[in-house]
């Protein structure tokens, strides 16, 4: 049997196997999963998605976090607290795991600034872009300065200006739903956080 198709029968395992695969997608942009697409809801009701790269995943919270525009729609979709979700692929693996919870966008504070001075200066660069992302454009577009359009920036100055368009998107999941493909037979489970702080998982007929 090939190990991709080989299916997990213990809820405790399948739990552990996607916190896994969650954290090695965060640090290794080589897995699908690293891409995962981010859903909001506008205040008008209807959805909104996009890819993200998810940077990191923290198991003992079950909380994702992305990086994003502060001037960006998703940003107001989201503000303070707002339902999330995301779902992520990986076709190699066959496996599917739809994520829910409650998403929110911080712009100062602890993490937001760990992760602005983590970030390589060619992903900084990005929030330099003026003006705003989305906004209606004649021609084709970057955004960028002029002078830094084009190379890498050379040095922390240069890049200081996007600090204050810089923000995270940290999506605290409350609910798992996995999907695992497999030729022997498919499986599918949804894990919900208690209020205690576990996870309760039930099969689900695929």
């Amino acid at each position: 049997m090939n190990p991709l198709d080989e299916v997990i029968d213990d809820l405790d395992e399948v739990r552990a196997d996607i916190f896994r695969r969650l954290g090695r997608a965060s640090k290794d942009r080589r897995s699908a999963m690293h891409t995962p697409v981010i859903g909001t809801v506008r205040a008008d009701g209807t959805p909104s998605q996009r890819v993200m790269v998810l940077r990191a995943f923290d198991p003992e919270t079950a909380t994702l976090r992305f990086h994003t525009d502060s001037r960006a729609a998703k940003v107001d979709d989201l503000g303070d607290g707002a339902p999330v979700s995301v779902l992520a692929y990986d076709p190699g693996a066959k496996r599917q795991f739809r994520l829910s919870g409650t998403g929110r966008i911080e712009t100062d504070g602890e993490t937001a600034d760990k992760a602005w001075n983590d970030a390589t200066l060619f992903a900084r660069r990005c929030y330099l872009a003026d003006p705003a992302p989305g906004t209606l454009s004649d021609m084709p577009i970057s955004g960028l300065p002029a002078d830094i359009e084009g190379r890498k920036p050379e040095d922390d100055a240069e890049v200081a200006p996007g600090r204050a368009n810089f923000a995270v998107l940290l999506a605290q999941i409350d609910t798992i739903e996995f999907l695992h493909l497999a030729h022997t037979g498919h499986r599918r489970a949804i894990f919900r956080l208690q209020p205690d702080g576990s996870w309760h998982g039930q099969w689900l007929v695929p």
